[in-house]
């Protein structure tokens, strides 16, 4: 398990210029479990004014590897994701929800849903993704 903080998560997704960049933040984190969001902003939509779909990619990486953090320990890597969009991106907030299916002794299968709320609140389903995410420590 991981020994972070929430407040040591965010530090080390600060510690990302890509990170800082969208203006992401750790809104949950432990138990196999992380939550990133990002709000959203014109710089970061696509020409018909959706959230760019590699903004919700970057999300789902990043939530599936701290979601996995928590079980697998701080040193991972993504080993892979798949990604199925479901629906344009549009709202105020993109919210990454990321689970952990299965944790072995050096990797980990997680899930991710991810939404996008409107002013009030309402969430819509954008897409899903799930991936393994790798323990980077020394065998």
């Amino acid at each position: 398990m991981s020994d972070l903080s929430i407040d040591q998560a965010q530090q080390v997704l600060d510690s990302q210029p890509f990170s800082r960049l969208v203006g992401a933040r750790i809104t949950e984190f432990g138990d196999g479990t992380a939550v990133l969001e990002v709000g959203v902003r014109e710089e970061l939509t696509q020409q018909n004014g959706f959230l760019h779909g590699g903004v919700l990619s970057y999300a789902a990486d990043n939530a599936l590897t701290f979601a996995a953090g928590t079980t697998l320990g701080p040193a991972v890597l993504t080993g892979g994701f798949s990604i199925q969009y479901v629906r344009p991106a549009s709202g105020r907030t993109l919210t990454a929800r990321a689970e952990v299916v299965h944790t072995g002794r050096r990797q980990a299968v997680v899930r991710c849903e991810l939404f996008t709320a409107d002013d009030e609140g309402a969430e819509t389903l954008c897409a899903v993704a799930q991936g393994t995410v790798l323990s980077a420590r020394p065998a």
